[in-house]
Formats: C-alpha cells, structure tokens, sequence
C-alpha cells in the first residue's frame, strides 16, 4: 500500500555545475539551525500570493496522486521550495513549465515572500519543534554563474559545500544522507540509495523541513482501542484515539451534505491538523473530485468554533517513497527532464543540465501527544553528455530498404514500402 506524508520534512536535489568559489566544508550550517534569509521588502499580500501558489500546487498534486496511491502524506512546501531553488537556475520554456505548475508570481514577489515563510519556519520562540533549511553541494572543480549561488544563499539560504562526485561519489552520497538524516532527527535515512549518484553528478540542492508538534488538547492513552476501520477492501481493526471533549471546550468545526470537517490546533496554536471526512464510508473519490484550492478555502472559512461531543482519530505510523516525475510531468512541467531540451544556464550559462530522477521519501507518526513528520525528495539532475565527433555522412543505399511518403503538415503517413530488388 502506497502511503505518503502530511507536515514534512522535504529535501529536493539535483545535480548540475558547480563554481570553485564555493565553501568548502562538509556541513554548509549545524542542521539544528538553518541560516536566516533576506526578506527585505516582503508584504503581507506578497505572502498571501506565495502560499497561496503553495497550496495550489498542493491540490494539484495530491490529485495527480490520487491517480496511483492509496494513501497519500506529502510536503508540498518543502516540493515548492526546492523547485524555487531550481527555478532560479532556469530559463525559457523550462522556466515557463515551472512558474506554470508551480504557480510561482513574479521573481520580484516570489524572493523576499518565499524567505518571510522560510524565516517564519524557522523563528526561535515556539513550543514545538518546525524547521527548514536548504543547502548545495557542489562538484569542486566545476564551475556555475557566481550569481545564481548569491541568489539561493540570498533569498533562499542555500550555502555551498564542496564535493567530488567524479573521484568520491559514495562518500559525497553518504555525506548529504547524513546531514539529511540530521536535519530530519534521523527520520529521513538513506534517501540516496546506491546508484542515485554518478561521476556526472555536478550539484546537489537539498531542502529538508521537519516538525514536531504536542496536541493543544492532547488524546489520554487509556481511552485508546481497537476499533473498526473500514477499508476498500474491507473491515480492519486498528487502534483507535478517543476523546470526550468538556462541554467549555470547542474546535473550529464545519459539516455539510458531503463531509465532516474539525482542525485539531498543536499547542500555540500555530500549527493545526486539518481532517476532512466523507460522510460516505465509500465517498472519499468523490470528495476528491470536488476539492480543488477554491474549494478548500471556502471550507475552511466555514469552520466554525463548535462543540464536539466525541472524536475518534486513528494512531498511525508509517514511511514510504513516492514516484514524483510522472505527476509533475502531467501537470505540465516536462521540458526539464529532457537532456537537450532542458535550459537551466542560468546556473551554467549553458544548456548543459537537466533532471534525471526525482526520489521522494516520507515519513508520518501521529499519537496521542501529536504528530511527528518528515519527508525529502531528491531531484536529480546530470550533465547532458557530449556527443560523438562529427564524421562525414555517406548514404549509398546499395542494399534492401524500407521507405515512406508522408503529409508534413499533419505527420500523416501516404506511403510505405520496402525495396530489396529495384530491377524487378
């Protein structure tokens, strides 16, 4: 059974070229602390704007999954904040892709919005555990455009580390897991499996986000059970949370025809989970169907504060890998997985990189203290390689062949045949 993740800990990679310039240390910043960002000139509408591409990008994929998944739990934010980093290095209609899909606004907007949510993540007073970080490891001896590195670093926190995938390809794969482990408290291991990378690996991009949150009202261990659980195929017994609210204490609450919906706020407040439940055991398609980023804000400003007389809430825990470059591709951003049709010189100054593979690896433990998740993707990307020497073309159809006759406009075949005697 296929599963995915809710509040995560995300890391995107990918591979490309690299600056000798670039720092070198095997850890770009103590994982526990990512870097403060420049957010200078952000707006309370310039933030609206980017969460809400976020989000919408959120919808689109949970949907693109919903197509081979059963269960799905992912980060979007942390999907959206690596591809902001890769976006960076992009150009012409691989750059259009990815604003398409990703529904980023303009650079001017997208910049210091996207670090105020970085530097949001990651502020000090909170009574729970949420944050994010990004860093580039980078081939040592090759070479990218200064800027693009300023940029990321700039706006995105990205520092650089130096690397040699050509000469030490698993010592470099093992230092980025360990970090990566790191930055996600040893939930996220071997997110590069053998294999992932090669001596034509040239950057790595890695963003990572991890949370660890107590429930306002937490569920009492002693109140939990095996109950029915009705699956597709079936009843199973799982164990159960329960809680018996007091009659002073209330949820922001929602119901309609279709669905039943109650947020369960983390201490602080600041964070929440957010459940949506058909009314019909057999009804989440078509819940599916209709939930779109529209639909979802309209739900929830309906939430109301309301009394809940009984919540039952399975326990669950789980890790998986999901397949993310057949979504992206359906929605839209496919150029950038095509050696020869990939553009990202605005990391290079050439056309000389594209994505090979995007690896996703989530993690999700909800109890009744609260929630426990993590995530990383790895995008990677290689070098186009060179092709051969140009030699002189001779063609001398000298022996049986196969031809056609076809319409250009339309690709339409007219003709087709196959010679092996042309006397006859």
């Amino acid at each position: 059974m296929n599963k995915k993740i809710v509040i995560g800990v995300f890391i995107l990679l990918i591979i490309s070229l690299t600056t000798a310039g670039a720092v070198a240390f095997l850890r770009p910043y103590d994982p526990l602390t990512p870097p403060k960002v420049n957010d200078d000139g952000f707006t309370v509408e310039g933030i609206k704007e980017v969460a809400n591409a976020n989000n919408k990008f959120a919808f689109d994929f949970y949907k693109q999954l919903t197509k081979e998944s059963d269960d799905i739990f992912f980060s979007p934010y942390s999907i959206s904040s690596a591809l902001a980093m890769t976006y960076e290095g992009a150009n012409g209609e691989t750059a259009q892709e990815m604003k398409q899909v990703l529904h980023f606004p303009d650079t001017e907007i997208l910049r210091p919005n996207f670090a105020s949510i970085y530097n949001t993540i990651n502020k000090k007073e909170k009574k729970y555990e949420l944050r994010t970080g990004n860093a580039l490891w980078v081939q040592k001896d090759y070479k990218f455009l200064p800027g693009y590195f300023t940029t990321v670093e700039n706006y995105y926190g990205g520092k650089a580390v130096n690397l040699d995938f050509v000469n030490e390809t698993e010592l470099s794969r093992n230092t980025i897991n360990t970090f990566i482990e790191e930055q996600t408290n040893n939930r996220i291991k071997e997110l590069l499996p053998q294999g992932s990378l090669g001596a034509d690996t040239r950057l790595v991009l890695t963003n990572a986000i991890y949370f660890k949150g107590s429930w306002k009202d937490e569920f009492e261990k002693k109140n939990t059970k095996e109950r029915d659980f009705k699956t597709p195929t079936g009843t199973i017994q799982v164990p159960m949370m329960f809680m018996a609210p007091k009659s002073e204490l209330k949820f922001n609450y929602f119901e309609n025809e279709e669905l039943q919906a109650i947020e369960l706020p983390y201490k602080d407040k600041e964070l929440s989970m957010i459940i949506f439940l058909p009314k019909s055991e057999d009804g989440l398609s078509n819940l599916e169907n209709e939930m779109d980023f529209e639909k979802f804000s309209e739900w929830i400003s309906n939430l109301k504060s309301t009394i809940v007389d009984e919540i039952y809430f399975p326990k669950f825990e789980f890790e998986i890998f999901t397949e993310v470059v057949g979504p992206l591709k359906e929605l839209g951003m496919s150029t950038a997985f095509y050696s020869g049709s990939a553009d990202f010189s605005k990391i290079t100054g050439n056309v000389d990189l594209y994505i090979s593979d995007i690896l996703h690896k989530a993690f999700i433990k909800v109890d009744e203290e609260g929630t426990e998740a993590a995530a990383a993707t790895a995008v990677i990307m290689r070098v186009t390689s060179a092709g051969p020497e140009l030699q002189k073309v001779i063609f001398k159809a000298d022996h049986p062949f196969m031809f056609l006759i076809k319409e250009n406009s339309t690709g339409t075949i007219l003709f087709m045949g196959r010679i092996t005697d042309p006397s006859s």
